[in-house]
């Protein structure tokens, strides 16, 4: 089960990763700007993404999960196609829209799955082997990315059945969002998940207002436990802006850079992940109640002053280096993030938690981090993208990081409280 949850997170990573790597040829033919370019990457996604997670984890708190996963699969999978036929911005955006509110099924019902099917203690490692399709499923999208532009510029012409002449970046949305359609059907026919039952479970229902009572009753808590994930977020979601980044910095071909940032996240990304995962477990058995948290904090501390720094390097392969750095941080800021959050969260409202996590964290990322860099190299000059990727992380990061000693106080203090 955790394996094609997985499989799943990476290929909705996969068609939420793609537009990065083809930024230059659809601003070129639909005559975008880079603020309308961070639209897409990011608001257009973000809309039905973060506003559909809070009804769906309720949804995924009460009925039946594999069905609503395999509705969401098919819906950003077609939608993704869908990007290939886009001949205008209203056309993607409308696209992007409808790969967000698929794509929102995904981590409600995988995260509420995986936690009935796993004592809290053993949660860490499969999370983090879930969590790893976030660099697996960006790096296998910079490879076929890679391919696909590199295999079309040895052809004159893309020509396809019933379609007719398509360009490279038109058949790569075709080729990422195609095996999709076939998972969907998998989760149809999965076994649904026995629901574990808490002590904190009166009568077996799961409703709205028990996750407005816990979540307000302890909100400074969850407050800590959402900022360093949403700057996980919003320091990932800007890096979309990468490929176009070298090439405009250092003259670097997209296909060269997406081979070589795929090869980074492959090798990089996935083990990070999952040691997070095991550390986690290891440091809750020693009686660090507070590991989750801890991981991801120690993430946060690589991931910022990695993130100012990769733009603004004197060539292209010393940024690569920093980049394998900056993927360390990011795995462990977002290996056990949500752990930490299950661990203070009664079983019947998993669902819902795990949406507003999703949501919180969505929100900030993809709305501010795209966006902003798009914004920023518009009133900038189109030249200066590296400054607005390394503004972000440095008005985002630093503010965040000071918060440290109070985040890890409250959070023990509620672990205390609860084993007490």
């Amino acid at each position: 089960m955790v394996i094609l949850l997985t499989v799943a997170y990476v290929f909705s990573f996969v068609d939420r990763y793609i537009l990065g790597l083809l930024i230059e040829p659809i601003k070129a033919d639909l005559d975008l700007s880079d603020t309308q370019i961070g639209l897409l990457m990011g608001t257009a996604f973000a809309i039905f993404y973060a506003t559909m997670g809070l009804p769906l984890g309720y949804a995924a708190d009460r009925m039946k999960r594999t069905w609503i996963l395999a509705t969401g699969v098919l819906v950003w999978s077609v939608a993704t196609v869908a990007s290939g036929f886009a001949s205008k911005f209203g056309h993607m955006f409308a696209a992007r829209l409808s790969v967000g509110a698929g794509e929102a099924t995904l981590g409600p019902c995988a995260m509420s799955m995986i936690a009935d099917s796993f004592p809290r203690e053993r949660r860490g490692q499969p999370i983090a082997f879930y969590t790893a399709a976030l660099s697996l499923g960006a790096g296998i999208a910079s490879l076929v990315g890679a391919s696909v532009l590199t295999w079309a510029k040895t052809v004159e012409t893309i020509s396809l059945p019933l379609i007719g002449d398509v360009a490279p970046w038109q058949l790569t949305f075709f080729i990422v969002g195609l095996p999709g359609i076939a998972l969907a059907f998998v989760f149809l026919f999965m076994r649904e998940p026995t629901r574990q039952t808490s002590s904190t479970q009166n009568d077996g229902s799961s409703t709205f207002g028990k996750l407005l009572s816990h979540v307000g009753d302890r909100f400074w808590v969850y407050v800590v436990c959402l900022i360093f994930p949403c700057l996980m977020t919003i320091v990932a979601y800007s890096q979309g802006w990468y490929a176009s980044m070298f090439l405009r910095t250092w003259g670097m071909e997209t296909t060269t850079y997406a081979f070589v940032n795929g090869i980074i996240l492959l090798a990089v990304g996935p083990l990070s992940v999952n040691i997070a995962g095991y550390l986690n477990d290891k440091f809750y058995a020693r009686g660090r109640r507070d590991a989750p948290l801890l991981i991801v904090v120690i993430g946060a501390l690589i991931l910022v002053p990695t993130g100012i720094a990769t733009p603004l390097m004197p060539s292209a392969e010393i940024a690569f280096v920093v980049i394998a750095i900056n993927t360390i941080g990011i795995a462990l800021a977002s290996a056990t993030g949500l752990t930490g959050l299950l661990n203070i969260t009664p079983s019947e409202i998993r669902g819902q938690v795990s949406a507003l996590y999703y949501l919180t964290i969505s929100m900030s990322g993809l709305f501010i981090g795209p966006t902003m860099v798009g914004w920023l190299s518009d009133q900038w000059g189109n030249e200066n993208l590296y400054k607005a990727v390394a503004a972000v992380p440095a008005l985002f990061g630093i503010p965040i990081l000071l918060c440290i000693p109070i985040a890890l106080r409250l959070y023990n203090r509620e672990i205390a409280l609860q084993t007490t």
